[in-house]
C-alpha cells in the first residue's frame, strides 16, 4: 500500500545553506517530513536514527563528498534510495554518480517541479521494490512452512537447528530435539475418511504451536510424526514440556462433523550435555535427530502415551580429541 506524502522521510544533504533550505522548502510544501544535514557524516548518522525513505545528497561536499557518501551507504544490509543534487553537470560526473549506486541524479540549477515528480518516481520505485521484498519473504514463509500443520517443514529445520547448535556450544546452553508420534494413527484413516485424518493432524499443529515458546522451533517430521527444537532449557525443563504436550494432545476430543476421537502421542527427546562450550566437540543436527528418533522407538516399545529421554554424555574438548587423533595415527 502506498504511502501518504506526510508520512514520507526525506533528508536533504548538502554543504552549501542556501541550496539546502531551497531543496527542504519544496519538500515540505509538497507535504513531505524533512530533515537536513551539511556532510556526509552527519548524513550516515541520521539515516541510521531516522531510517528516510529518500535522500537527496550534494556531490561536491568537504570532508566526506557525495560519491563517498554513497559508498558507505551501499555496504550497509538495508538499501536506501539516494538522489544525487550537482552543479557539476558533465557526462562523466553523471556516469560516476549513477555507477557510484544512486537512484537518479539532477542537475542544479534545477526547475523544482522537475525535482518534486523525480521524487515521487523514486518512492513509487521505493513501493514496487518494498512490495518485493515483503512477497519475497511471504514466499519463504510459505516454502518452509507446512501448509496442514502451520509448522515448518523439514526443508529448512537443520539449518535452524545447526544454528542453535551453535549457539549453545557459544553460551554453553542446551538444546533438545523432541521426536513426537501420533498412536496408532493408522486407525483415523482405516476409520474415518482421509479428510479427518488431515483434520487431525492440523489440531495438533495448532497444540504444538500454543505450547512452544517463541525462540523453539516446531516443524511437521512426516506424516503423523512431528519434530520440535527446544532451546536454553534442561533436562527437566524438556521432560515437563513434553508432559504438557502428550497431556495436551491425549485430553482433546478431536471432532469434525460426525467423526470424533481421541487420540495419544509417543514423545522421546534427546538433549545436549551441561556445560558444552566451544572447546567441546560439536554436535551435528543430524546426529542429535537420529538419536531422538531412537528415543522416540523406546516410547513405543514401552507402550506408547509416554515420554522417554536421552541426555548425551559430556563431549571431550577438541584440543584432547586432536591429540588422540594423533597419537592413534
Amino acid at each position: 500500500m502506498n504511502m501518504e506524502a506526510q508520512d514520507r522521510r526525506l533528508l536533504v544533504v548538502d554543504d552549501d545553506p542556501d541550496s539546502l533550505e531551497i531543496i527542504a522548502e519544496a519538500l515540505k510544501w509538497e507535504g513531505y517530513q524533512v530533515k537536513k544535514a551539511q556532510s556526509g557524516a552527519d548524513a550516515i548518522q541520521l539515516i541510521s536514527d531516522w531510517s528516510p525513505h529518500l535522500v537527496l545528497l550534494d556531490v561536491s561536499m568537504p570532508g566526506m563528498n557525495g560519491i563517498e557518501t554513497m559508498k558507505d551507504l551501499r555496504s550497509k544490509e538495508q538499501y536506501v534510495s539516494v538522489m544525487f543534487i550537482s552543479g557539476n553537470t558533465s557526462s562523466e560526473a553523471v556516469i560516476a554518480g549513477l555507477d557510484a549506486g544512486a537512484d537518479d541524479y539532477i542537475p542544479k540549477p534545477f526547475d523544482p517541479l522537475e525535482m518534486l515528480a523525480r521524487v515521487r518516481t523514486q518512492l513509487r520505485i521505493k513501493d514496487l521494490n518494498d512490495q518485493l521484498v515483503r512477497a519475497n519473504t511471504r514466499l519463504k514463509e510459505l516454502v518452509d512452512t507446512d501448509d496442514l500443520t502451520g509448522l515448518f517443514n523439514m526443508r529448512s529445520l537443520y539449518q535452524k537447528l545447526e544454528f542453535e547448535l551453535e549457539r549453545a556450544r557459544r553460551f554453553g546452553r542446551q538444546v533438545a530435539v523432541v521426536m513426537m508420534d501420533m498412536d496408532h494413527f493408522k486407525s483415523v484413516n482405516d476409520g474415518h475418511d482421509h479428510l479427518f485424518g488431515s483434520f487431525v493432524l492440523s489440531e495438533v499443529g495448532g497444540i504444538i504451536r500454543q505450547n512452544i515458546r517463541s525462540i523453539d522451533i516446531g516443524a511437521r517430521y512426516g506424516g503423523d510424526e512431528f519434530l520440535i527444537v527446544l532451546t536454553e532449557l534442561t533436562t527437566e525443563g524438556a521432560v515437563q514440556f513434553c508432559e504438557r504436550l502428550r497431556q495436551a494432545i491425549g485430553t482433546k476430543l478431536y471432532k469434525n462433523g460426525k467423526d470424533e476421537m481421541h487420540l495419544t502421542s509417543s514423545i522421546g527427546f534427546a538433549i545436549t550435555p551441561a556445560g558444552m562450550n566451544m572447546t567441546s566437540e560439536p554436535i551435528e543436527a543430524k546426529e542429535l535427530v537420529r538419536i531422538a528418533d531412537h528415543v522416540l522407538y523406546d516410547a513405543k516399545k514401552a507402550g506408547r502415551n509416554c515420554v522417554r529421554h536421552k541426555e548425551l554424555p559430556p563431549r571431550a574438548p577438541s584440543s584432547e580429541l586432536f591429540h588422540s587423533k594423533k597419537k592413534i595415527g
